[in-house]
This record gives C-alpha cells, sequence and structure tokens, in this order.
C-alpha cells in the first residue's frame, strides 16, 4: 500500500540510545527498554526477546519513531518503536534474523533522522 509523502513526513524518527533493557515479565518476545531521546526518558517494548539478549542492546543506539501514541503491551507502557530489519534472504522465516537499525557513528541522542 502506498502513502503520501506528507503521511511519511508525519513520521518523527529519532536517534536513542538504550540506557537500560530487561525482559518483560509478562510477555515471551518483547523486551522492555529505556532509551535516552536527548534529555527525555522513554520507555519502550519490542518483540526481539528471541534475537537479543538484554545486555547486547544496552548502550547501543537505535532508531525510534518518536512520535507514535503511548501504548500499553501486556502491562507496560511503551512510548515509541525500534526500527529493525528482517534478513529476508534466509528463505526460512524462522530461521530469519533480526538486525536493529541503528546509525553507522555515534550521535547525540534525541538527534533527528531525516
Amino acid at each position: 500500500m502506498a502513502i503520501t509523502y506528507d503521511d511519511f513526513a508525519k513520521l518523527e524518527l529519532r536517534i536513542a540510545t538504550v540506557l537500560e533493557c530487561r525482559i518483560h515479565p509478562n510477555a515471551d518476545k518483547l523486551l522492555v527498554l529505556q532509551i535516552d531521546l536527548g534529555g527525555e526518558r522513554r520507555q519502550i517494548c519490542a518483540g526481539l526477546r528471541a534475537y537479543y539478549q538484554p545486555e547486547q542492546l544496552t548502550g547501543k543506539q537505535v532508531i525510534v519513531v518518536a512520535n507514535l501514541e503511548p501504548r500499553t503491551m501486556r502491562g507496560e507502557v511503551s512510548q515509541g518503536m525500534l526500527l529493525a530489519a528482517t534478513d529476508a534472504s534466509n528463505p526460512d522465516p524462522a530461521a530469519a534474523r533480526v538486525i536493529i537499525v541503528c546509525p553507522v557513528d555515534t550521535v547525540p541522542p534525541g538527534s533527528v533522522v531525516k
């Protein structure tokens, strides 16, 4: 489904630094991340538990959709969405890798992705 440029322009993509990461206590697939969005601390939930250990994400910079409406996911509030890609080259979806989208160089948290 195609969207207009105006719809795409509504997305606020920003760089965040993962301050803490833990396993969601009530969901098998979710991790709960505390992120720094440049002086603003938020919590997001991400379905990455099968692909990453919490310690692999702590300290990492990620790209986040920062202007999503908050959503409660199995009792935890998520205030954004982390971007990740699925390795489409693997013919077996169950064995596909999930790769977090992140900047090549370190940038200040809160930086806008253009």
